[in-house]
Formats: structure tokens, sequence, C-alpha cells
């Protein structure tokens, strides 16, 4: 069959509308909608037979049952739905009437089309409301990640609006012992507060074991910036609550939900969060980050350094000490399960790389160790050998006990690349 007899077979079925005429053959030529083709094809074949031309109304078309009619109604109601709201990116996705997706298929065979013939009615309707909703909201769609996206439920009358997150990278040092780097709740009253109806001793009715963290220093004033509902903290790892982070700082992704400002001042955000910390933490390099840079931040091999205080449990002279930290430079080390985490960690052997280890003495039971590793390398466990869970250790190989006194983190870069790749940040 001819074109003109496909689209005569279509129109035969009874009163079919321009766009779901237009759609069966949505595959043929460019530059044309489906309401362009449909009317076209109608025309021609009326010309053909030389018959009247009747146009069908497409409030009366049995297929879409007029939906066809509502693209820009259901534009101006996504655009109302983010009115007050900051998008540069969108997307618009619909969930069909069963009936009108079963209209379609009775259509096809009706006429002696396959069933996948031209496109699918939500296609169109993709299409046809994403393109109003651009121009009326001066946004791009975006089909990977974008700021929002609307799924129109015809069958429901409703537009359903999701704002997606807003990331923000940094690094953050910490200068105050005793502060995690995530919120803490409380294990004995599950983070309320309370146990039973009586305010929880344990946490004096807080809620957490620590007053302060670095998330509850940083995501709420980003939140509040940005003006969203919800805050979640990405850290490339993380250092004990004890230990300070110095140096170059811990790379970090502060994810905004639902956010209502997307384009912040980033410099004053970050002078806004030092001031909030008081000296406790400090951020810098603060960017508008991609969704990948969450990924990129909680994955990418990163190694580690540290400072550590070291005492000892016996004398040991200068040249033992080099002697040891020489033979820990370059080691393998295989670690067992720390006990200090082996009740949240699988107990496993991990085996990690010391790439650097140096060091001096203070006095015969003082030192002050540098160690730089592969990334997950517990370094209070390769100071004291955690009763031989962690072989080679510093403290086995001078062959008396040895424990970390204080720990500073120094730095946390990438392995073969840095943390900061423009190709994830979107300024």
């Amino acid at each position: 069959m001819s074109i003109l007899e496909d689209a005569r077979a279509l129109a035969e079925s009874g009163p079919v509308c321009d766009a779901c005429l237009g759609r069966a053959f949505a595959e043929r030529s460019f530059g044309l909608t489906n309401a362009e083709r449909g009317k076209s094809l109608r025309i021609a074949a009326a010309l053909d037979a030389d018959e009247p031309y009747e146009s069908v109304d497409t409030e009366d078309c049995w297929v879409c049952e007029g939906e066809c009619a509502r693209f820009d109604e259901w534009a101006e109601r996504c655009a109302a739905s983010i009115d007050d709201v900051e998008v540069e990116t969108y997307q618009v996705g619909t969930r069909a009437p069963p009936l009108v997706e079963e209209n379609e298929i009775l259509l096809r065979e009706g006429a002696g089309l396959p069933e996948d013939a031209g496109e699918l009615f939500k296609s169109e309707f993709n299409r046809e409301v994403g393109k109003r909703v651009g121009r009326l909201t001066d946004t791009e769609v975006d089909f990977t990640r974008p700021d929002v996206q609307f799924l129109l439920d015809i069958e429901r009358d409703v537009v359903e609006t999701q704002l997606n997150s807003a990331f923000v990278y940094g690094r953050y040092r910490k200068l105050e012992r005793d502060i995690p780097q995530t919120e803490w709740p409380c294990r004995e009253c599950d983070g309320s507060g309370y146990k039973g109806k009586e305010p929880c001793d344990y946490c004096g009715g807080s809620g957490y074991l620590y007053e302060h963290s670095v998330e509850g220093f940083v995501a709420p004033v980003v939140m509040d910036v940005m003006d969203g509902v919800e805050a979640k903290f990405h850290g490339a790892g993380r250092e004990d609550v004890d230990a300070l982070m110095l140096g170059t700082g811990r790379p970090f992704v502060v994810e905004i939900m639902e956010p209502r400002r997307r384009t912040i001042d980033v410099e004053q955000l970050e002078g806004d969060v030092n001031a909030m910390a008081e000296g406790a933490i400090e951020v810098e390099g603060l960017r508008l980050a991609t969704y990948d840079m969450v990924e990129r931040v909680k994955k990418l091999d990163a190694s580690k350094q540290y400072r550590a205080a070291v005492e000892f449990d016996d004398d040991v002279t200068d040249e033992e000490l080099q002697a040891a930290l020489d033979e820990l430079t370059g080691a393998t080390i295989d670690q067992y399960t720390p006990n200090r985490v082996d009740h949240r960690r699988a107990s496993l052997t991990r085996v990690r790389q010391v790439y650097d280890a140096s060091g001096e003495l203070e006095d015969a039971r003082h030192a002050t160790v540098e160690i730089h590793g592969e990334g997950g390398l517990y370094i209070k466990e390769l100071v004291s050998g955690d009763e031989g869970r962690t072989e080679p250790s510093l403290a086995g190989l001078l062959d008396t006990g040895a424990v970390v006194t204080a720990l500073d983190v120094i730095a946390v870069e990438g392995e073969d690349e840095p943390f900061e790749d423009d190709e994830f940040f979107k300024d």
C-alpha cells in the first residue's frame, strides 16, 4: 500500500486528529510536527481522490481522546510549577493513559500497519510539551541529569515536578580534635534524645554523641543558601574523630535536595561556612559540581599523608627508629580488621602499601613520624601492630610497644589524577 492508502485506512477508523494520524508516519520526512504530517496527508489524500477535504477537531479524536490539543496547557502547568525556582535544564516524561495506548494499537491494527509504526503517543507528548516548556522557561532540555524533571500523568491530570539535587564541592580542614566528619547519633537513644519519656543520660538529651561535626558546620549553611529541603555530606574517606585534618584538606561534596536556588556566590558561601565554624573547621575551593562528582569523591583511589606523635614503652635510639622507618618505606602491609573498628567493619585482611615513612625522636620514648600510604591504611595500627593484626608494624620492628598519642592527616590526594577535574564542575 502507498502512504496515502495507509493514511486513508487510518482515517476511516473514525475521527482521528491530525497529530494521531501523522504520528503513524513519524519516521517520514523531517522538520514537521506530527500534526503537520497528518494534515498534509489528509489534504493529499483528498486531492488524490478528488474528494472534499474534511478536517477533524482534535477534541473529537477517538485515539488520544482530545489530549493532543492540550500541549500548551500542559507546558504552562509545568512552567507554573517552577515559577519561583531557579533551573537551567529540564526533561519531560509522560505517563500515557492505558486506554490511549490501547487505542494506538487498535488504530494501526485496523489499517494493517505494524504495531510500532511511527512513534508512541507519550514520545510525541514529551517532545511537544517539552519544546513549549523550554520556550516558556528559557531553559534547555537535558536527557541525562536535568535540574528539573516533569512527569505528565495524563489519566490523573497531574504534573509531577521533581527538582534534582545540586552539588557543592570543596575541601575541609578540621582544626580541633573530637569532631566527627558526619553527625553521630547516640546509640543509646537512636538519636531521639529520649529513653522512654525521659531525656537520654548518655547524650544529655541532644540525640548526638558529639555536639559538632564537619557536616553540621557545612551542610546547613549550604542548604540555607540554596534553599533546599535536605542536605547530605559525602567525604573522600574520613579521619578518626580524634585526628586533625590539615594541609590541603579533605575533598567533600554537599548534596542539596530540591534546591530552589542554583546560582550562588561560592566565595561568599565559603566565608559564611568559615564564620559559622569559628575556627573549628575551615573550607576552601568551593565550586558548583555535577552529580558525578559524588561518585568521584567516594571512589577515586587516593593516597593519604599522616603525621603522628608516637610514644614507646622502652627507650629507642635514633638509629633504631630510622632503620625501622626505612624498612616500612615501600613495604606491603597486611592488616586484619583492627580491634577498634571490628564492630563496624568486615573481618578480613587488607593489603596496603606504605610509600614513604620518616620521622625523628624527641626523646628516647617519644617521636614524630610521617607516613605516606595507600588509601585505607590504618596508621594507628601500623604503629602499634594491633596485637599482631598488622604486619609489619613500627612496634614489631622496634620490638617494643608503641602507641599513637596524636594523629594529623596532612594530605588527601588522588593516586593517579587530582580530584579537581574541570569535567566535574559546572562553573
